[in-house]
């Protein structure tokens, strides 16, 4: 799981040195030494905070869930869309009187799955 989209998530939860640290290192792509004379720390005490802040991001994505389901989410609704246009295009073609059927039954239990 990316640090950063976890960081989005659960960055309240860290304490304010731990999030500014770990933004510098992941968002703004600062080495270890650049994040010690910004910080005012060694660079052994940055990468001390950032592995603190990496390892509570992860045990509260194990927790919670809120990335995960984000995430698949976004490929659900990715994939709605995507059978919603096939639909659109094709629903008319005789042919494709099957597949279009198949295409709203997976519409269906992407909906469906999303909610639970």
């Amino acid at each position: 799981m990316q640090i950063s989209l976890l960081l989005d998530f659960y960055g309240d939860m860290l304490t304010e040195k731990q999030r500014d640290v770990i933004e510098l290192y992941y968002n703004e792509d600062l080495s270890l030494a650049e994040i010690a004379a910004h910080s005012k720390i060694t660079r052994q005490g940055v990468r001390d905070s950032i592995k603190r802040a990496e390892s509570t991001l992860l045990e509260l994505e194990e927790r919670l869930g809120l990335a995960k389901r984000f995430r698949r989410i976004q490929e659900g609704l990715d994939k709605i869309t995507m059978d919603a246009r096939f639909v659109q295009e094709n629903f008319g073609r005789l042919g494709y009187r099957r597949e279009v059927d198949q295409r709203l039954a997976q519409i269906i239990e992407i909906a469906q799955n999303i909610n639970e």
